[in-house]
């Protein structure tokens, strides 16, 4: 995250199981970064605040993915609802291509 965009996605592709070779995990944190000052020090700090975690599971190596719930309202739209659910779904198979063409 820079100065100029206070919101930001982390990924992270997982190692497949030793039980399930073809298994790919993604790893997501949504998050939003907060600027602020340490008087007693006197330096200015950044902390990440309304992470929310959300992991997408495959089991044919990447093809589609599922995740069990979604808790926050990711695309802002007010609701958390299947919407919410198929954009995390699409950057997880995204983010897994890209990693792993």
């Amino acid at each position: 995250m820079s100065l100029f965009n206070q919101r930001g996605i982390f990924l992270q592709l997982l190692a497949p199981s030793i039980a399930n070779p073809r298994e790919a995990q993604v790893s997501m944190q949504l998050a939003r970064k907060e600027l602020g000052w340490d008087a007693v020090n006197e330096l200015s700090t950044e902390a990440l605040v309304d992470s929310a975690y959300v992991t997408a599971v495959s089991n044919d190596g990447g093809r589609s993915f599922t995740i069990k719930a979604v808790n926050s309202d990711v695309d802002g739209d007010g609701d958390i609802d299947s919407d919410d659910k198929e954009k995390l779904l699409a950057l997880a198979k995204a983010y897994s291509s890209i990693v792993n063409p």
